[in-house]
């Protein structure tokens, strides 16, 4: 028996392409700028077969763009998406006029989420099937976290961080913790997750009584953060995908 191709909607099929966000294709189609098969179309629920029909916007069919990737050392106070409904800066200030060998960059997803309180490596791409296995919480790889906590952990609470604890139904749990240094009354953890799942960290920690007082993620699988500026980006190499993996 022959299955029906799944449909989706324009603006979804759009934001899956890595063309824009799935907002801004909304307000494209309402705008009469996408063309589907040769007509204008401007309803973004427009149901699509990815793959089976033409689709132009501004009259230059989809699906050529020259994949793009990259990393950026995000600074605290930054949320993790492109518009923000209460008006709070956003990571992309951090790609004001940004070019890219002497181009405009394109629409660029963020792989994955910081919150806004946390630092550090975050990447970008418009290649969502290659976003899809960077986050894929089983075959994904690893992310390694500098987390400062306001206490010492002794070597028992560091192997309960390891064992974890249930939470509203989550089983939340670190790969490794380990003891990088101390100070009187604070100290900084190495923190090694390999699955994602929504304030992990700050969560893990505070069931055990620990306070997150800075988070910075330095490490996707191999790719390190290095001394990227906080705040810079820049292009991924072919080393640097090989790193991820």
């Amino acid at each position: 028996m022959n299955k029906t191709a799944p449909r989706h909607g324009l603006a979804r099929v759009l934001s899956k392409q890595g063309v824009c966000s799935r907002s801004e294709a909304a307000r494209w189609v309402a705008a009469g700028r996408v063309a589907v098969d040769g007509r204008v179309v401007r309803d973004p629920e427009f149901p699509i077969v990815q793959g089976r029909q033409r689709i132009l916007v501004d009259g230059e069919e989809i699906g050529g763009a020259r994949r793009i990737y990259l990393m950026l050392n995000k600074p605290r106070g930054l949320v993790t998406t492109a518009s923000d409904e209460r008006g709070r800066d956003t990571v992309y200030r951090c790609f004001d006029g940004a070019a890219l060998d002497g181009a405009p960059l394109p629409w660029l997803a963020p792989v994955g989420r910081l919150d806004k309180a946390s630092e550090g490596l975050l990447l970008f791409c418009n290649d969502p099937q290659w976003a899809a296995r960077i986050t894929d919480p089983e075959r994904g790889p690893d992310k390694t976290y500098r987390v400062q906590v306001d206490a010492i952990p002794d070597p028992a609470l560091l192997s309960a961080l390891e064992t974890g604890v249930d939470e509203d139904g989550e089983r939340l749990r670190a790969k490794s913790a380990r003891l990088l240094r101390e100070g009187e009354k604070n100290a900084w953890l190495e923190i090694v997750l390999d699955e994602g799942r929504n304030r992990q960290i700050r969560r893990l920690l505070a069931a055990f009584g620990l306070d997150t007082l800075r988070l910075v993620r330095v490490a996707i699988g191999e790719l390190q953060l290095g001394e990227l500026p906080k705040g810079q980006w820049r292009a991924l190499d072919e080393e640097d995908l090989r790193r991820l993996g």
